[in-house]
């Protein structure tokens, strides 16, 4: 026999509008568009393939400069050894970003890497629409971005790249974006007595700081590029101290050159 249902009411419709207005976005998605990133999950050279793409390696034939590579979270425990014997001489680990977030891994990245004989250093993720910038260098020194004149740590670096959770300028102008960086850079110095090395690609740095010139004579340069040249430099620096080439280099896929030899580099870390 069949069963006879009531005819949905008015209120039925109402109530099943409500929950599905209050069901919850799903984690890390942004309920009008694609999912974003968790916070915490950035890392250095996270918006480089979108944004300017990848064109080749360098030549082979770079012997005087040296091999590096920078690890965050997502690489987890990194086997340094292998990394040691494959030419590897220094590196640098995610610390912080924002003043949320801590690296869980930082400590086996940071010190795993001095215990094999590498010359190594932390960085310091940028997310300038959260919290200012001296507070965010207070942050990063007192987790893990301190300098020791030891041979063998590297000064901090203040990785100011594409957001990955937002608008790629975070929301600040041009000039405020350099008084953001400013800050930073100047509460740093104050902290730990060495000049912070600027990560950043030319591209970005143009859009978003209208291709500021004034950091060149004090803060070394890192930039990011994925092809067979540095390319084009940001206004204010003439070289460049460091290269991220390329996201897929063997073991972990972020490696690095640095304009000059292991002296070169053991120079950086003693100031």
């Amino acid at each position: 026999m069949p069963v006879h249902r009531p005819a949905p009411t008015l209120l039925t419709g109402l109530l099943v509008l409500l929950f599905a207005a209050l069901a919850p976005v799903p984690a890390h998605a942004d309920a009008s568009g694609p999912a974003v990133p968790a916070r915490g999950s950035a890392y250095m050279g996270m918006g480089v393939l979108a944004h300017d793409g990848r064109s080749g390696t360098p030549k082979t034939d770079l012997a005087t400069q040296a091999e590096g590579v920078d690890v965050a979270s997502y690489q987890g425990d990194v086997s340094w050894s292998t990394l040691l014997g494959s030419g590897v001489r220094w590196a640098y680990s995610k610390a912080s970003e924002g003043t949320y977030y801590t690296n869980p891994y930082f400590a086996q990245q940071y010190n795993g890497s001095y215990d094999v004989g590498m010359i190594r250093g932390a960085y310091h993720f940028a997310t300038p629409d959260t919290a200012g910038g001296a507070a965010q260098a207070d942050y990063f020194v007192d987790h893990g971005g301190g300098w020791s004149k030891d041979g063998r740590t590297l000064p901090g670096v203040l990785d100011i790249e594409w957001n990955p959770y937002g608008a790629s300028c975070y929301g600040k102008s041009k000039s405020g974006m350099v008084t953001w960086i400013t800050d930073f850079l100047n509460r740093y110095k104050a902290r730990t007595g060495r000049a912070a090395v600027i990560y950043t690609a030319t591209s970005w740095w143009t859009d978003c700081t209208g291709n500021y010139s004034g950091f060149g004579s004090t803060n070394p340069l890192w930039i990011a590029r994925y092809a067979s040249e540095v390319g084009t430099l940001p206004a204010g620096w003439s070289t460049h101290t460091m290269w991220q080439y390329t996201s897929t280099g063997p073991t972990v896929g972020d490696h690095d050159k640095f304009n000059g030899a292991v002296d070169r580099v053991v120079a950086l870390a003693n100031g």
